[in-house]
């Protein structure tokens, strides 16, 4: 308190001495009129004054604007601009707001406030502009919410509509005309026009990658990566931004990895968005998996399976029990081979439970679980659950420990169908895999039905089909391979007479010369053979490759030749996921 105001003890009347002394006659007149309170009120609006003239000056040496809000009427729809518990946690209140701008005074600015103002500018679509407020501003704004009736709580209202999907889908007609649609389009609509773009040229991913010099956007299209444009550096805070709100990321979080979902909900269909953020040394990676989660999908009819293969796996799916089990690198459509088979098993009379980590595919008339590992939530526990849920068929995303191993095989043992995925090579490789982890022997040949091999190849657009012209060496190796063919496919192939496709190149698959995606098979049954091997101490992934040779399996650069054979898919197509 200055030194040139007098305390209030001061002022307070003094008891007559004893030495008769005078009797202070002001201050017990100042006392019976009540001055003492009102010079105490008066005390304190000059300390107000003199904080709010310090709250003054550090906004000028911040560079930010000043306002006192215990003399500024504050609305109650700028009040429900943020509700009351995010005043509290973000020492920020919003004292005035408009269709084009939104006012909003903090007690002290930070990084985490900045990304704040700009949900809340995304949010409203109006431009947040920060002032500096003290204290008693701030406390004068929040007693204001006790007057409201109803505070609205900010929800994540932030979309992409239909509409703005088909406007932008319009003006795409192939990958090289998005650089120069991104660069003509503002900050806000980049992601619908990335979205949108995705969903004309069926791309399956897209990759947002900060680098030194700009932003790279990249799509997956049919298993490969393309290069489609660069952004300028300086939209990069923004645009990640604006991903992070849409998916319900932390915003403020840029040095660990986060995951979101985000569905949409178009006129064709729910379209679910999985984004996955990463750190790097530019900035954060971002990339974005399109799931068409309303979408009817593959049948077992459209796998891509044919001849004997066909016939063997569609005989061991209609057995009660044991285990079929597909296997391939991430990517290979191992997932999308798994809920073929589960569209042709669902009918009525047949409960079906899946447990996935994550769900991608939402299928009616089955129950589907997702693994959460955070909550404790493994695919073990989860296999546990199931079976105590009384189901005929489980499907199981991923085997990945000896104990998920041993309740599956026990699920197939007692009466269960059981359908999973394990990550090898080849079909020949999933026994030697289950083995190593610690599979008994003698438990896993009675369990196990069938094992699937695959990889997806791309399909030769229909629209710009041409013969290739081979080189001896390749059609060399071609030859080979289709002599080794089982005889039932052999009688059927002339090696003498080879000839083979590729895409030229045209305007419906953007000059790629492919369009979509077919998987190529090989699929073994269990024999008598194999098993033998299983219960020895002579377990190779050789030995199962011949026996299931012998036993008629083709192998799965076979079945891709004589997919390229039939104008289905190129042999360089097959060369590249198959050697």
């Amino acid at each position: 308190m200055p030194s040139e105001f007098p305390s209030i003890s001061s002022l307070m009347p003094k008891k007559p001495t004893t030495s008769g002394g005078p009797v202070d006659k002001t201050a017990i007149k100042l006392v019976n009129n009540g001055s003492t309170e009102k010079f105490a009120q008066q005390m304190k609006k000059i300390e107000l004054k003199e904080k709010e003239e310090i709250v003054r000056d550090n906004a000028q040496a911040l560079g930010l604007p000043y306002i006192d809000l215990s003399v500024f009427p504050v609305s109650s729809e700028a009040l429900r601009m943020i509700p009351e518990e995010l005043v509290l946690e973000k020492g920020a209140v919003c004292f005035f707001a408009t269709s084009d701008e939104i006012r909003v005074g903090c007690i002290e600015p930070n990084k985490e406030l900045d990304d704040f103002l700009y949900q809340l500018g995304e949010r409203h679509h109006a431009q947040p502009v920060l002032y500096l407020i003290s204290e008693n501003s701030f406390e004068h704004v929040v007693k204001l919410y006790a007057n409201l009736p109803i505070v609205k709580a900010i929800t994540k209202d932030i979309n992409i509509t239909d509409e703005e999907l088909a406007k932008f889908g319009e003006q795409i007609s192939n990958l090289q005309t998005l650089q120069e649609k991104f660069l003509n389009v503002s900050v806000t609509d980049i992601l619908s026009l990335m979205i949108a773009a995705a969903l004309k040229i069926n791309s399956s991913d897209i990759h947002v990658e900060a680098e030194e010099n700009g932003i790279a956007v990249r799509y997956r299209i049919d298993g490969i990566l393309h290069d489609v444009a660069t952004l300028p550096k300086d939209q990069w805070k923004r645009f990640v931004s604006r991903i992070k709100l849409l998916s319900a990321l932390k915003i403020n979080v840029t040095d660990r990895p986060q995951d979101g979902r985000v569905t949409l909900v178009l006129g064709s269909g729910s379209l679910d968005v999985r984004v996955s953020t990463m750190p790097t040394i530019h900035g954060e990676s971002v990339v974005m998996r399109i799931l068409h989660s309303g979408s009817k999908g593959v049948t077992f009819d459209q796998l891509g399976l044919r001849g004997d293969a066909f016939n063997r796996l569609k005989r061991e799916t209609e057995r009660p029990n044991g285990m079929i089990i597909t296997t391939g690198p991430t990517g290979s459509g191992k997932t999308t081979t798994l809920y073929g088979i589960l569209r042709t098993l669902n009918k009525p009379g047949v409960k079906i439970i899946t447990l996935e980590d994550p769900i991608e595919i939402k299928m009616e008339g089955i129950n589907q679980s997702q693994v959460d590992i955070s909550k404790d939530y493994t695919f073990a526990k989860g296999l546990r659950s199931i079976l105590r849920q009384d189901p005929d068929i489980c499907m199981v995303g991923e085997i990945r420990d000896l104990e998920s191993a041993e309740i599956a095989i026990q699920a197939a043992l007692t009466g269960h169908l059981m359908l999973s995925t394990i990550h090898t090579n080849s079909a020949s490789g999933v026994i030697p895999r289950f083995l190593s982890m610690g599979v008994k022997p003698f438990l896993l040949a009675p369990a196990l039905n069938a094992v699937i091999g695959q990889r997806l190849v791309r399909r030769i657009c229909e629209f710009c089909t041409e013969e290739e012209i081979l080189d001896a060496e390749k059609l060399a190796r071609a030859t080979k391979i289709l002599s080794e063919l089982p005889e039932a496919e052999k009688k059927n192939v002339d090696l003498n007479n080879l000839h083979f496709y590729k895409g030229k190149g045209c305007e419906k698959c953007s000059g790629l010369g492919y369009k979509g995606r077919i998987g190529i098979y090989e699929i073994f049954a269990m024999t008598k053979e194999i098993e033998q091997i299983i219960l020895s101490t002579e377990v190779s992934e050789y030995k199962i490759q011949d026996l299931a040779v012998k036993d008629g399996m083709t192998t799965m650069a076979q079945d891709g030749l004589l997919k390229a054979l039939d104008k289905i898919t190129s042999l360089s197509e097959v060369f590249r996921v198959t050697e």
